[in-house]
């Protein structure tokens, strides 16, 4: 990180203001070149920017010395007019400073090699600007504050207490230090496993508000799910027509519901089929209704009268969860399946949509939100809270055999956290043993 670097951090194209940001050791010599020397820090500064004799842009100009700025280095902003050559003259000269372009996510990678953020901080940088609802937004800049590194850090301490036992007696063993003093790390890694196990059960809430929550329109056809996914999108977004099998394949909208992002998929209607083309959109709906977070069972009047009603296709993939929906209301009422609860509503009409719409908000909110921050917002840390945990409990299980043994496995926790915020040391836990216990003299 011995080079300077330089983005431009307002969006590409015309504009009124394009902030250019510069970090590394080289910024200063890159101001005083361009005619921006002698800056107060964080006092914006109007200057003319030359370069080779040119003037390139008049500006406001920005200095951070390191180490308080964003990445730890010095830094500095360049507000220039958002003209498109305004913005190519000032990358040229900067380049010609020996100033590089920065690579995607360098700046945020500095800031936490130069200990500025963990790496749980600096994926919510990414979520923050990215986010498109509210409850992204609000995920993300709790997660920015520090909510889930607090989560991982308690997880730590719960951890260091443990292995602070186990490591006393194994390393300590001539000390006065009390006789089976491993055993009694097995409360806090019980603890700490119910901990774990909770996070983890809860993963699916902060990957749903941070990717979208699934919904999925599944049934026979001619159900009219496709009418369905036009009056929930309000526009003309899937085609329909009276012939059967239209649709054939996914067909996916971004909406925004009760401050939640959601992802709603209408699929080729459920039934056995010759035709390779709509067989493959069926196999492509039975996949996304499996995977789904919410299906949406819809239902017409008259589709299975001929039949016993749970021989509608779509019933093997309704959860106990889900919603039926009894669709085109004003032909008449559909067959339901008692195990599901179901609405009436009718497309043609209108009648019932805003009952949905409330249904569906009303289950977001309950899937979505919850009183304590989420553990986990992205599949990485899942991945590492499943292996901390198995280690935990292989640890719990070691203790009443060989507690070195135990002691192994609780690094390996220990490494399984350390991989999701920082690093967790050797240090770390001898500093939990003199603290807490009187070795030596």
């Amino acid at each position: 990180m011995t080079d300077t670097i330089f983005a431009l951090a307002t969006p590409p194209g015309r504009g009124a203001i394009a902030i250019i940001r510069l970090s590394g050791q080289g910024v200063d010599d890159a101001l005083s070149a361009l005619g921006a020397g002698g800056l107060t820090p964080r006092l914006a500064a109007l200057r003319t920017l030359r370069h080779d004799g040119e003037m390139v842009d008049q500006a406001l100009v920005l200095r951070f010395p390191g180490p308080n700025s964003y990445t730890g280095e010095d830094s500095a902003e360049l507000h220039l007019h958002g003209g498109r050559a305004v913005i190519e003259a000032a990358s040229r000269a900067l380049i010609a400073l020996n100033v590089r372009p920065a690579e995607p996510g360098e700046f945020t990678r500095r800031a936490f090699q130069n200990g500025r953020m963990d790496l749980a901080q600096a994926e919510a940088v990414a979520d923050l600007i990215d986010a498109e609802t509210s409850a992204q937004k609000s995920q993300a800049l709790g997660q920015l504050d520090g909510a889930l590194s607090a989560a991982y850090a308690g997880f730590r301490r719960d951890l260091l207490k443990a292995l602070s036992l186990v490591e006393a007696e194994i390393d300590f063993p001539d000390e006065e230090v009390p006789d089976n003093l491993a055993r009694t790390a097995g409360p806090v890694l019980d603890a700490l496993a119910s901990d774990l196990r909770a996070a983890l059960a809860d993963s699916d809430r902060g990957r749903r508000v941070r990717e979208g929550y699934r919904i999925v329109l599944i049934g026979e056809t001619n159900a009219g799910k496709s009418s369905l996914f036009n009056a929930l999108t309000a526009r003309e977004a899937a085609i329909v027509t009276p012939i059967a099998g239209t649709t054939r394949d996914v067909l996916d909208a971004e909406l925004m519901i009760g401050g939640y992002a959601v992802t709603l998929s209408d699929t080729a209607g459920l039934r056995d089929s010759e035709d390779v083309v709509e067989a493959e959109g069926i196999r492509r709906a039975r996949l996304r209704a499996q995977e789904a977070d919410l299906r949406l069972w819809v239902r017409a009047p008259g589709m299975t009268r001929d039949r016993g009603q749970g021989d509608d296709p779509a019933a093997a993939f309704a959860q106990a969860d889900d919603l039926q929906i009894l669709n085109k209301a004003d032909l008449g009422a559909a067959a339901s399946d008692d195990r599901l609860e179901a609405l009436s509503l009718s497309t043609a009409t209108g009648q019932g949509l805003s009952e949905l719409h409330d249904w569906i908000a009303a289950r977001l909110a309950r899937d979505l939100s919850g009183a304590d921050f989420p553990a986990v917002t992205r599949e990485r840390h899942r991945r590492r809270l499943v292996e901390a945990l198995a280690a935990v409990e292989a640890g719990r299980r070691a203790l009443d055999l060989a507690p070195e043994m135990a002691g192994d496995d609780l690094r390996r926790a220990a490494d399984a956290l350390a991989r999701v915020t920082g690093a967790i040391g050797v240090e770390d836990i001898l500093g939990e043993v003199f603290s807490t216990f009187c070795i030596g003299k």
